[in-house]
């Protein structure tokens, strides 16, 4: 099959602030990072419960529920990592161009792959959440047991363990998990939204068929 990737792009009349003028909000992508464990789909979890009960429109992208489907043919070498990541951003670019509130829980262990994925969406609307909890604290929740049969040498490349995680320099957000609950914590989240005018809500423009 042939690459079509320096294909020009169709064009369409339609664009993402119309679609999000719709759904009367702006768009974004919330993208959790942080070691297996830290808590990134709980806080994913608790945070959209928040983002419906205050009637917005969103969608997670769990990293162990794509592998499921969209990325399972992918391993856990670097490349297929890259490859993951690479997925995943594309898949949620395309979900803000749907107007969307995407969030993303994602392990994500290299700056530069991030840093990728936030060119990708725009920097205006990529707001970067340090799941901040110390691999002492992962590998005692350990909810999956993945821990323990990596440190069993069972699971090779295992970030935290044997394969290498990179915290966030600058992120938007840092959250210690250790500080407080999952309700509580999705709850600094909506506070840091509300104050970046990531909530307002847009009036939709007065349309008639023609």
């Amino acid at each position: 099959m042939r690459y079509l990737g320096d294909t020009p792009p169709q064009k369409f009349d339609l664009g993402k602030d119309d679609r999000a003028e719709l759904k009367g909000q702006e768009p974004a992508v919330i993208w959790f990072t942080g070691l297996p464990g830290a808590g990134k789909s709980t806080l994913a979890n608790s945070l959209e419960k928040l983002l419906h009960k205050d009637g917005r429109h969103t969608m997670v992208l769990d990293g162990d529920n794509v592998r499921r489907g969209l990325n399972r043919d992918l391993g856990f070498e670097a490349s297929d990592r890259l490859e993951n990541v690479r997925r995943v951003a594309h898949v949620a670019q395309l979900m803000v161009d749907a107007g969307l509130i995407v969030i993303v829980a994602l392990i994500s262990p290299s700056r530069s792959e991030r840093r990728w994925a936030r060119e990708l969406v725009g920097s205006s609307q990529f707001i970067e959440v340090f799941v901040d909890t110390p691999l002492k604290e992962c590998i005692r929740r350990d909810p999956k047991g993945h821990y323990a049969r990596a440190l069993a040498g069972k699971i090779p490349d295992f970030t935290g363990i044997s394969s290498n995680y990179e915290p966030p320099e600058d992120p938007e957000i840092r959250i210690d998990t250790m500080s407080g609950e999952p309700l509580h914590l999705a709850l600094q989240i909506m506070k840091y939204l509300a104050a970046n005018q990531l909530l307002t809500l847009r009036s939709p423009r007065s349309r008639a068929f023609v």
